[in-house]
């Protein structure tokens, strides 16, 4: 058997020993399914904040302080105004008075009424109302001025606006909009991101047991480091990916239920090199992320010796996987510019930002130099992630490179 298929026979049996660890435990069903745990607790949140926000706004208003000649073209005015909103960005109801007295008292008066909530109140003749509102009322008192606007141009064309009765034609695009392209990169970058913030940060404590009870060094006795290096960090990328694929499964059922309209905005969201293309880069660049970062993170959890040192390094391992999502978003802000060919270049960063470049260009060859590129890194992570541990825990000290033992 030649060198070559003994260090790939030997790597993979080192990650499948690791892949069966890990998969066939109790602890793992609680890491398949801790996103339906954030999950259900966020929407129990999110329910009880939008109850509460809800019952709020119920006491909310807009006040017009208007004539009953006018009252009419008001209110009319105001249903014609919010066909255009959606229902979470609709001005507060709208509530008229009859002027009674000073109108300048009496609006002072409604703001401090224990009905409702006043958040903006129009007095005054129409042409030139005045309106008082509070602290956040400054949208609602330029809904107001176009309310005013509105009922005056009814008033004076003898009492309603005419009205419009449009033809609405559906109409789908045969290619995606710059904008559907900037946003496709900005899920692509954000989405590689997410997961290798949540994947591949379980990398880091693959050493520590083996260090505890003395099984590296019957590891590093059998195979070269390398391989059990290589071996971990693809045993705990099968993890990732059996995570992935059962959590894809399922989200996948889910959107079939989804209402159609969810579907044209997916398609807004085409990407430059097309769907196929593009889900294949994706992957390729997640793989290449969870590679690239996970070498660096096994590197650096390697050196630790207990798990206190391993949950201290969690930190500076997260603002490392944030600072490369900055510094990829702030290179896809200005494609052109030398921060974006800073983060194609940085190992670390490059798979985010080239994912990014997958959905606003079309150009391919840039993905096959940009992916030997980072798998370049990944075999020297790798192989320095191995030296290192040799010579700083295993106390080995220097050992002559392979192409020198075959000469000798």
């Amino acid at each position: 058997m030649s060198r070559t298929r003994r260090l790939l026979r030997q790597t993979m049996t080192i990650a499948r020993r690791d892949f069966v660890a890990t998969v066939f435990t109790p602890i793992f069903l609680l890491f398949l399914f801790a996103p339906l745990i954030m999950v259900a607790f966020s929407t129990i949140g999110a329910m009880g904040a939008a109850q509460a926000a809800d019952h709020g706004a119920d006491h909310v208003r807009i006040v017009a302080i208007v004539p009953n000649a006018v009252a009419g073209a008001f209110v009319e005015a105001d249903k014609r105004a919010r066909i255009v909103f959606r229902r979470d960005e609709e001005p507060p109801a709208l509530a008229i008075l009859t002027p009674s007295g000073e109108p300048g008292v009496q609006a002072r008066k409604a703001f401090e009424s224990g009905d409702y909530d006043a958040t903006a109140i129009l007095y005054g003749p129409l042409d030139r109302p005045t309106i008082l509102y509070g602290p956040r009322g400054t949208r609602a008192a330029d809904y107001l001025t176009v309310l005013a606007s509105s009922a005056l141009s009814a008033e004076r064309l003898g009492g309603e606006l005419p009205r419009v009765e449009a033809t609405k034609v559906p109409f789908s695009r045969q290619r995606a909009t710059l904008g559907g392209q900037n946003q496709t990169a900005f899920l692509a970058v954000f989405g590689v991101f997410f997961l290798t913030l949540f994947l591949a940060g379980q990398v880091v404590g693959t050493m520590a047991e083996e260090r505890s009870n003395k099984v590296i060094e019957v590891l590093a006795a059998a195979v070269p480091l390398e391989a059990v290096f290589l071996g971990k960090l693809l045993g705990m990328f099968g993890v990732a990916v059996l995570f992935i694929g059962f959590w894809g499964t399922v989200l996948g059922q889910v959107t079939s239920l989804l209402p159609p309209a969810f579907s044209g905005m997916v398609g807004e969201l085409s990407p430059a090199v097309g769907l196929p293309m593009f889900t294949l880069l994706f992957v390729t660049y997640f793989t290449m992320a969870y590679l690239l970062l996970g070498s660096v993170f096994l590197t650096i959890g390697a050196q630790a010796s207990t798990m206190r040192e391993i949950q201290m390094l969690s930190l500076p391992i997260t603002i490392v996987q944030v600072g490369m999502f900055t510094l990829t978003l702030s290179g896809l802000s200005k494609p052109d510019s030398w921060l974006a060919v800073i983060a194609e270049v940085f190992p670390l960063s490059s798979p985010f930002a080239m994912a990014g470049m997958a959905a606003a260009s079309d150009s391919l060859w840039p993905h096959a130099v940009a992916l030997a590129w980072q798998a370049l890194w990944v075999a020297i992570f790798v192989t320095l992630g191995a030296r290192l541990f040799r010579r700083g825990v295993l106390q080995s000290g220097s050992v002559r490179p392979f192409w020198r033992r075959k000469g000798a």
